[in-house]
């Protein structure tokens, strides 16, 4: 009688594909964060967030790759900004941050003023803008 043996084991990888996009360029395994299109009617590179679908012309490229781009001689790079990732607050957001802090924490008195066409403006304010204000600088 004949050996009983397992199944033969394939020599060949299965065809199971990552579901995490990979960096395009040569021998980068890194995942890809950014999608690289180029406009040639307009010698324009264009990097922007990572494209939902992988396009056949469009290069997928991991962080520290679309850092690094750099465009042919004579062409532009457009670097569009990612509406996921949040923004870094600027001195003006938090200047204004603070300054609606302590309007907030103060004493309402132009409510008891009445609902007239002439509101008493603070010595400060230069000018109004819905709920933000431009404060004259105190030393002015």
């Amino acid at each position: 009688m004949g050996s009983r043996r397992g199944p033969l084991k394939s020599a060949v990888p299965s065809n199971i594909v990552s579901p995490v996009r990979r960096c395009s360029r040569t021998a980068c395994g890194r995942p890809a964060v950014a999608t690289l299109t180029y406009v040639y009617a307009d010698s324009t590179a264009v990097l922007g967030p990572l494209a939902t679908y992988a396009e056949p012309h469009c290069y997928d490229l991991c962080a520290e790759h679309s850092e690094r781009l750099t465009a042919p001689r004579g062409w532009e790079v457009v670097r569009l900004l990612d509406g996921s990732a949040p923004a870094q607050p600027s001195g003006d957001d938090l200047e204004a941050l603070a300054n609606a802090v302590r309007e907030a924490a103060r004493p309402q008195e132009r409510a008891a003023g009445g609902g007239g066409g002439s509101r008493t403006a603070d010595p400060m304010e230069v000018a109004r803008r819905g709920h933000l204000r431009v404060l004259r600088s105190p030393d002015n």
